[in-house]
């Protein structure tokens, strides 16, 4: 069985990680989201929220689940038996960075990286934008799953 990993901070999650799940869920025998635990950085919803807000957003796909980590992921792929992190690309940039993360955790465990090219109508999409946007009191309908949205209306009083 080959279990996998997508990791990430989903602050909030977007229609745009929910793509790369999705593809990968089709892939691998088994897609584990984990959410980074970052301490040192100001989350907009707590980690408790982050993890319910990704299982209600990949409920229907039976092969993903949700978890959380903090430190180094290729320990958490070590202590979970998970044989390769996938990732989505947006753009070059991306990759630059991207490729960089791939070779340190495959010098540091047996972990290997697949990249998941983005599609092109989430091409732009960050959570950070999305987030940005809807503080702005934007509309970000259509970048995230309805409930998320709710939730973003309720933080910025919409």
């Amino acid at each position: 069985m080959t279990r996998v990993v997508c990791p990430g901070s989903f602050d909030p999650v977007t229609n745009g990680h929910l793509d790369i799940v999705r593809r990968a869920s089709r892939l691998f025998d088994e897609v584990v989201v984990a959410v980074l635990v970052n301490e040192s950085k100001k989350s907009l919803f707590s980690l408790e929220e982050r993890m319910d807000l990704l299982a209600r957003a990949t409920s229907d796909l039976p092969n993903v689940s949700v978890d959380s980590f903090q430190g180094l992921l290729v320990d958490f792929c070590t202590e979970h038996d998970v044989s390769a992190i996938v990732k989505g690309l947006r753009a070059v940039s991306d990759f630059d960075y991207e490729l960089q993360m791939a070779q340190m955790n495959g010098n540091l465990t047996d972990v290997d990286t697949v990249f998941i090219p983005t599609s092109p109508e989430y091409s732009f999409l960050a959570s950070s934008l999305v987030k940005e946007v809807a503080k702005g009191g934007g509309d970000v309908s259509g970048l995230v799953p309805d409930f998320v949205l709710a939730r973003l209306d309720e933080v910025f009083g919409r």
